[in-house]
């Protein structure tokens, strides 16, 4: 378990494998360190709690000492850091949908 200023119930596993995925989108965005509002390990806390406890937006900036904008815009980037779930199908939706039309 984690805790912060209450416990989230999630392995600290997952706040690691989080904190690393954000880390390396950072690099990849070209971030400066420090420029950011809170540090990866402090923005994977609150995006897991909004994932695990659907903690309001507002509730999660105040906890944090962001502004509501902020935590929005944490909340909302979180999932395109995540790495994309595995695909059961081999071929393209483009060429999936040519075929169908041709049909």
């Amino acid at each position: 378990m984690i805790t912060y200023r209450a416990t989230l119930d999630v392995p600290r596993e997952l706040l690691r494998f989080v904190t690393r995925l954000l880390i390396t989108e950072r690099r990849l965005r070209g971030t400066p360190a420090g420029s950011r509002a809170l540090t990866c390990r402090e923005q994977a806390v609150l995006v897991l709690r909004r994932f695990r406890d659907r903690t309001r937006v507002e509730q999660l900036g105040r906890d944090h000492g962001v502004s509501r904008a902020t935590a929005c815009r944490y909340v909302a980037r979180a999932p395109t850091s995540l790495p994309p779930r595995p695909r059961t199908c081999t071929r393209p939706w483009s060429e999936r949908g040519r075929k169908a039309s041709l049909s």
